[in-house]
């Protein structure tokens, strides 16, 4: 399936110089992945409060891209300098539930008129998420199968707030977009489900 997440592996290593530095700074996974969910509160908090400063619209495509990064750099630590714990994957996995929900709820006030297709979408969200999980406990590795993983959200989520911050109005379409995601995501977690009970 056709997912931004199939963009990593180049993605991180650009990102090994980074990564680099950070260890070399005495900077551990776990602290990585906390600051990632303090990153996605402060997200979340400028999101909610972009009708009163136009410009925190630019901290979904900016900070979205900054949380792409540290929870990539929180794995990569974790493997290359012996750093897995049981302590990590569950920060980890919590850590994205927890800062996803943070990040998605602002849409509901700014896109009132598609309340319960959001709330749908960020239900699919979780359950997608866990579907990715069960591939693991079930089988032997992670789900993150698209589409719409948690890459791409991130990705359409980012475009969204660059359209809010250009003035473009999508009450008229919301629906239909919101629609159009929570069938993607009912394909991933398919798609998922599937492809962990097979390597089960």
């Amino acid at each position: 399936m056709i997912s931004i997440y199939k963009l990593k592996p180049k993605f991180q290593q650009l990102l090994n110089p980074v990564l680099i530095f950070l260890h070399k700074c005495n900077v551990t996974a776990n602290q990585i992945t906390i600051a990632s969910i303090l990153l996605s509160l402060i997200i979340g908090i400028l999101f909610w409060n972009a009708d009163r400063m136009h410009w925190f619209f630019l901290s979904l495509p900016i900070g979205l891209l900054l949380r792409m990064a540290l929870n990539a750099l929180d794995g990569m630590m974790a493997r290359k300098f012996h750093q897995t714990s049981t302590l990590g994957e569950v920060l980890n996995e919590m850590g994205d539930l927890v800062s996803d929900f943070i990040i998605f709820f602002p849409l509901m006030k700014f896109q009132p008129e598609s309340l319960y297709s959001i709330i749908a979408f960020i239900l699919f969200s979780i359950i997608n998420e866990f579907a990715g999980v069960l591939g693991k406990v079930v089988g032997e590795e992670r789900r993150n199968d698209g589409p719409m993983g948690k890459s791409d959200r991130a990705l359409l989520l980012s475009i969204y707030g660059l359209l809010l911050f250009f003035g473009v109005n999508l009450a008229t379409y919301s629906k239909y977009i919101f629609g159009i995601i929570i069938l993607l995501l009912v394909l991933s977690t398919f798609t998922r489900l599937k492809k962990a009970l097979h390597g089960a």
